[in-house]
């Protein structure tokens, strides 16, 4: 970051940095971006506001190179320039923090951070910059950490202080604080503030309208490719943003009426274990039942256990005790996957391409992928039915309003929103007794996480169990009967929604797991 000098500094002009005239981008017969026109200017955060699926994501990966626009003209301090490759950008001073994130899994951080950084070839020097400025700006990251071994909430952080290593004149950031915590992204504002007054124009993507509405100064609005609106997101609501951006009112999620629960379908009794990665959190004695028709969240920060319990309940790691984990009346913890799915469980990971879909792989064929052993229709004497797995497929994408540019379209082409509401259309197409899902609207429009929350809640109100591991506390507060807190490894009491507040959960996020603790702070 720039040092001050010991004089006083001088106002940065606001100047138009880069602009966008006219750029469309189309791939094939599908229009991505329409004559779309956007200025950003140095010193000023501004707003690129639109559903999954607006042209967004496509529209700043041409700024940054990595596409290249089908027509229309960029502009840097005035002068028209073609953005060739990522390289030519971080060059300009451009830089990139992506939605989905681009590191090497088997790499350091500090090995990761060099390849954007290659003047930096001292790893020693270049570690003692990681933790100088990842400290200062509330990011902690510890550099010879293995990215495979890191939370996703970690792995954002890599990609934002790499950008800040850069001194960058314009900072993109797409959903940046989609797996952080209040406290985090609070810590995120302030840097972005600082950024902003020392003259770098950044632009801002984000489904959390009252963030927006709180560290922006300016917000173009796209629909369908095109910009439909410019607004001062200071003098809008987020009702009002929301409904800019989809074009009608934003569905209001009907919550149902909690008398009484059945009987318990998912059971974790109490579930110890050792965690087989050196950077993973080792789960402690947790304890926990969820009934026949209820929700129950788990908060808590990036990275103290989450999930190496999802692992536990979904049975990608198999523990010693089979009565550890009970799913619809089944002991279950030594056996995997398959097993579990065939108990009537269905499970939605966080990370949605490569855990949660097959990239390269069709929508169709996700399906499969997770239905094979659990619906003998599928398969049959060893061969699938390809027209019932088709009509599954459709039948999820038409239900979960997945927007998608070609008929069962691999599933790296979908935005990361329209492939979240797949992946959790998929599990809940099952009709499941047990759902477990973790972060369920990570980097979500507002539109879509509606609807996602909605049917979470509509899962519980089929009598099914429904666990939520999620970090947005909004999130948590709209869908759940019942909340605990995961802090290193350790599950706190669990409290009724109504006897919760942010407070008591900020507690709770910070180890205060006794019951005393808590009633004695608040």
């Amino acid at each position: 970051m720039k040092q001050s000098n010991g004089k006083e500094n001088k106002a940065p002009k606001r100047e138009v940095l880069l602009e966008a005239r006219n750029i469309t981008k189309k791939f094939g017969e599908f229009t991505a971006n329409d004559k779309v026109s956007i200025k950003l200017i140095a010193g000023e955060i501004h707003a690129l506001l639109g559903e999954n699926g607006a042209g967004k994501s496509t529209l700043v990966k041409m700024m940054y190179g990595s596409l290249q626009p089908t027509s229309g003209e960029l502009y840097w301090n005035g002068e028209k320039l073609n953005i060739k490759n990522p390289a030519v950008a971080r060059k300009l001073g451009i830089g990139m923090v992506f939605q989905h994130f681009s590191l090497f899994e088997s790499l350091s951080v500090v090995e990761n951070i060099v390849l954007a950084i290659p003047e930096e070839n001292d790893l020693t020097i270049l570690a003692k910059k990681i933790k100088q400025v990842s400290k200062q700006y509330g990011l902690p990251l510890e550099p010879d950490a293995i990215v495979a071994d890191l939370s996703v909430g970690e792995r954002q952080r890599i990609e934002i202080v790499r950008c800040l290593l850069q001194e960058p004149k314009l900072l993109i950031m797409d959903e940046p604080t989609a797996v952080l915590t209040p406290q985090e992204a609070d810590q995120l504002f302030v840097t972005l503030r600082k950024l902003s007054d020392e003259g770098c124009a950044i632009l801002y993507i984000s489904h959390r309208l009252e963030e927006v509405r709180q560290l922006c100064h300016d917000a173009t609005i796209l629909r369908h490719g095109n910009v439909v609106d410019n607004v001062d997101p200071q003098k809008e609501t987020a009702k009002s943003l929301a409904q800019l951006m989809v074009g009608s009112a934003i569905h209001k999620i009907e919550t149902r009426k909690k008398d009484n629960y059945g009987e318990t379908l998912l059971q974790i009794n109490d579930l110890s274990l050792k965690s087989d990665t050196q950077f993973g959190v080792d789960l402690k004695e947790i304890m926990l039942q969820v009934r026949a028709g209820e929700v129950v969240a788990i908060a808590g920060i990036a990275g103290n256990g989450q999930s190496e319990l999802f692992d536990a309940l979904s049975g990608e790691t198999r523990v010693s005790d089979k009565q550890a984990i009970v799913l619809n009346g089944t002991a279950c913890g030594t056996r995997g996957v398959r097993y579990r799915r065939k108990c009537e469980a269905a499970f939605a990971p966080e990370e949605r391409l490569g855990h949660g879909a097959v990239p390269n792989f069709k929508l169709s064929e996700n399906v499969v992928l997770t239905r094979h052993s659990s619906d003998n229709d599928l398969v049959k004497f060893g061969f699938m039915d390809m027209k019932l797995i088709m009509d599954i497929a459709t039948r999820i994408t038409k239900k979960r309003d997945v927007r998608v540019s070609k008929e069962n379209p691999e599933a790296e082409s979908l935005s990361g929103g329209n492939l979240q509401k797949f992946i959790v259309g998929r599990e809940l197409d099952r009709m499941p007794k047990v759902l477990v899902v973790n972060q369920p609207t990570w980097g979500v429009d507002a539109g879509a996480a509606a609807m996602i929350r909605q049917a979470l809640i509509n899962c519980a109100g089929r009598d099914a169990a429904v666990l939520v591991i999620s970090q947005d506390l909004d999130e948590i507060f709209e869908v759940a009967d019942r909340i605990a807190v995961i802090s290193r490894g350790q599950l706190s009491d669990i409290f009724p929604v109504e006897e919760m507040t942010f407070e008591k959960v900020g507690l709770l996020m910070a180890g205060a797991h006794e019951k005393k603790q808590l009633e004695g702070a608040v």
